[in-house]
């Protein structure tokens, strides 16, 4: 009897304790659970009134409902701390490959399997719990039909003062889900009519670029750059230092902000936004562009002439989608030349990767090149961090290998969110850094570079609520191509100041392609 009683508790804890856990971190304490869950009062009330086999139907559907429902609330907590949003999950199934990335082998199985057993334990749980719960209801009429009663008054009282007592969390959530695909459905007509409206579907390859032909044009993304990041006193003064230095080396520098598509992950989505010209926020509209044949940046490089190439050095797997891109040569991680040690998510040192795209693609006498690089050192979880080497000893990247034992580790910078920020602006000096060395020793007059980030960082280093806006600057040595976008009114430097115009990240490629075209 005590068993079977504590079995009940149990059950009627778990469920009251899914319906009423909110699905936003902030949300989260002590208080949130001390709440009447609505959804509970009606579900007691229609096992009260049902029959036996519909009431016992019906608690299993609910059960599993809300076992469903409560996986999507762990989702939207994940997504709320890492992403300031909620979880989609028609949209978000694309950020598991980057999440398991970090993990290799047994390790990424083990994560797989843990997290499939822990997904379907919740429902069955749940499923478990509800029918029990209804059976303890019916068995107990008059004291059942009581409690309810109570209760619901209580909840009412609550709601119309606005007391947090009275809980729908549970209800609210799956309005917001129904509703979302009605939404889901119909953004996908209307995205599919924005990605066939083109102005530069049809320009003639002697109509594109005609300003840049000769020049090398390199559009690099520097990971989690964002606005933020211009906080850092540190990061400030080697942006200053920057542009004085290139400065001294005949380069001009102009820059601005974006408002990227995504933030705290998800930069396929901003690169594709950046490429496209289109609002690229979510995996529906990823997939429907990069099975169209829009116009890209590197497409209308490609189609006016140059030799265009994509470097990842993250990746190290066919990637299919690019094709749409137009490139005509991939860099990954498997034929960049790296046999150095790994730094966490970011194998390659960005160094390296600016070192070893040089080597490829920069030769003596070389046909203009259009590239498209990504630099991943300060992808989070930003530590272990590499340090610049001089750019005649990269090899293929043995000279690194000492570096990761004398970093900091990933549980030692995660220990305390100062340790965090602090790991995350020295990841972004290190990516700069490189960067910046790289135009100094290698940049010629040819040489046309856009750098930018591709979003904010997480929220252990923004806050909640954050912008999206990230940095992004062109520099050159030609006066002739910063005359070009005179009218922008972007600010002279490699520092945007607070003041300086921001764009939606989707305006950057027709007003690039207008600037240095006829």
């Amino acid at each position: 009897m005590t068993l079977r009683r504590a079995a009940d508790v149990l059950a009627c804890l778990l469920v009251v304790g899914a319906l009423v856990v909110p699905d936003d971190f902030a949300d989260v304490g002590v208080t949130a659970f001390v709440r009447i869950p609505v959804e509970a009062l009606i579900g007691v009330a229609l096992a009260l009134a049902l029959p036996p086999r519909p009431r016992r139907v019906g608690a299993l559907l609910a059960g599993a409902v809300v076992g469903v429902l409560t996986l999507v609330k762990i989702a939207d907590i994940g997504f709320s701390r890492v992403f300031d949003r909620p979880f989609s999950p028609v949209f978000d199934w694309g950020f598991a490959g980057p999440a398991l990335s970090l993990l290799h082998g047994a390790a990424r199985a083990a994560v797989v399997a843990g997290v499939a057993l822990a997904a379907v334990a919740v429902v069955v749980l749940m499923t478990l719990a509800a029918s029990r719960l209804a059976r303890v209801a019916a068995d107990h009429r008059t004291t059942a039909a009581r409690i309810v009663a109570v209760l619901a008054v209580g909840w009412i009282a609550a709601a119309l003062t606005g007391a947090p007592l009275a809980s729908r969390t549970t209800a609210a959530l799956a309005y917001r889900e129904v509703r979302s695909v009605a939404a889901d459905l119909a953004d996908q007509r209307e995205f599919t009519a924005e990605t066939s409206a083109d102005r530069f579907r049809d320009t003639p390859p002697d109509r594109l670029l005609t300003a840049l032909r000769g020049k090398d044009f390199l559009l690099t993304f520097v990971e989690s750059y964002g606005r933020v990041a211009l906080g850092d006193p540190g990061v400030a003064a080697l942006l200053d230092d920057g542009t004085r230095r290139l400065r001294s080396a005949g380069f001009t520098a102009r820059s601005a902000f974006l408002t990227s598509s995504t933030s705290g992950g998800g930069s396929w989505l901003a690169h594709s936004t950046m490429e496209s010209g289109l609002w690229v926020d979510n995996q529906q509209r990823y997939r429907a562009f990069t099975g169209s044949d829009r116009l890209t940046l590197s497409g209308a490089f490609g189609r006016a002439g140059w030799r265009t190439v994509d470097v990842q050095p993250e990746n190290g797997a066919d990637w299919p989608e690019g094709a749409v891109y137009r490139f005509q040569r991939l860099y990954d991680g498997r034929n960049l030349g790296y046999r150095g040690p790994n730094f966490s998510y970011a194998a390659v040192p960005d160094q390296f990767t600016l070192g070893a795209f040089h080597r490829a693609e920069m030769t003596p006498g070389h046909a203009p090149v259009m590239a498209e690089i990504d630099l991943v050192s300060s992808h989070w979880p930003w530590a272990p961090l590499p340090r610049l080497v001089d750019w005649d000893s990269l090899g293929d990247g043995t000279v690194f290998a000492p570096m990761p034992a004398q970093g900091s580790l990933v549980d030692q910078v995660w220990s305390a969110p100062a340790r965090v920020r602090a790991a995350y602006d020295d990841s972004i000096e290190y990516s700069l850094s490189a960067l910046i060395s790289y135009v100094q020793t290698h940049g010629d007059d040819d040489l046309v570079l856009v750098f930018l980030g591709d979003h904010q960082p997480n929220t252990s280093v923004t806050g909640e609520g954050a912008d999206r806006d990230v940095p992004v600057t062109l520099v050159a040595r030609d006066p002739a191509v910063l005359d070009r976008i005179t009218g922008w009114g972007w600010q002279e430097g490699l520092r945007p100041g607070p003041d300086a115009p921001v764009w939606p990240m989707s305006a950057f490629r027709d007003r690039f392609l207008t600037a240095f075209g006829p």
